[in-house]
């Protein structure tokens, strides 16, 4: 039994030295990341399609039962909200052919402004999404959240498609105000809405995004860990992703929230060792 666990991203100028060695090169960066968690969001396919010989590097880093989660291009879900957007779309999962079954969902970020008057755009365009991959929808609109029609009507549209509700849950961020400049930005550019954790298919996606007291960001997951390992009792293979404002310590949080899911279910296989971040001393 496996449970799947990573950040945002797999290379951060902070965690150079005191989580990953300072000498990798950018070609074995994502490589150290995995000894850490197993998975990923692939948030920089939201800016630009990567290259084919990107996509092989990601691959070759990696073992084929890590997971990505990679974010849909902008151009399809923001400037064309779905709508004739073929092209582009076929140009992003060609990229991506070589993770293989390491592409383990496709996500597509809505816009704040995509609303449930907007939701006939959503299931025309999931209706002709291509077979082989498993898709995930997250909304930001708080009329998905606060109105049972819309909510139950969104839930129909995905369940339809086999697409999984990417729940972001920001609750503990916006608990109390913020104490830095990153909760402040954080406040400014992430979505207060509440916290969701229903699933709807058999591969939940939890985005968690807590604060930069690494205390307060650990007691805020505890709802969390039961949902998890009740998902995982059912027979679920969930992905969690573990998000501070600032991401300093998020790779050892990722890790934390393993072990905490591991204390109450030891059947749940543990990480790899990480990588060690420098040469080992004598003392």
């Amino acid at each position: 039994m496996e449970l799947h666990v990573g950040c945002a991203m797999w290379t951060y100028a902070p965690w150079q030295g005191r989580y990953l060695p300072v000498s990798l090169s950018p070609r074995e960066r994502l490589r150290a990341y995995a000894t850490w968690c197993n998975a990923v969001e692939g948030n920089t396919t939201f800016y630009a399609t990567p290259a084919l010989d990107t996509v092989r590097s990601w691959a070759a880093q990696t073992a084929p039962g890590f997971r990505f989660i990679l974010k849909l291009p902008r151009t399809v879900t923001h400037e064309r909200r779905l709508a004739e957007a073929d092209e582009p779309l076929h140009a992003f999962l060609a990229a991506i052919e070589p993770l293989g079954p390491r592409a383990h969902a496709l996500w597509i970020q809505l816009p704040p402004s995509f609303s449930p008057a907007d939701l006939g755009a959503l299931v025309r365009f999931l209706r002709r999404l291509p077979p082989g991959h498993r898709y995930c929808v997250e909304v930001r609109h708080r009329a998905f959240f606060a109105d049972p029609r819309s909510e139950h009507e969104l839930e129909r549209a995905l369940g339809e498609a086999g697409a999984e509700w990417v729940t972001f849950d920001t609750t503990v961020l916006f608990g109390s105000p913020p104490a830095s400049d990153t909760e402040r930005e954080a406040w400014r550019n992430k979505p207060r809405v509440p916290r969701r954790s229903r699933a709807l298919t058999s591969h939940p996606v939890v985005r968690y995004i807590g604060r930069d007291d690494a205390d307060r960001t650990v007691a805020g997951w505890e709802p969390w860990l039961g949902t998890v390992a009740g998902w995982l009792r059912e027979g679920r293979s969930p992905t969690v992703f573990i998000h501070t404002p600032d991401n300093v310590v998020a790779l050892e949080l990722a890790r934390r929230f393993h072990d905490a899911v591991r204390a109450r279910m030891p059947e749940v296989e543990p990480l790899p060792e990480p990588v060690p971040a420098g040469p080992p001393t004598l003392f």
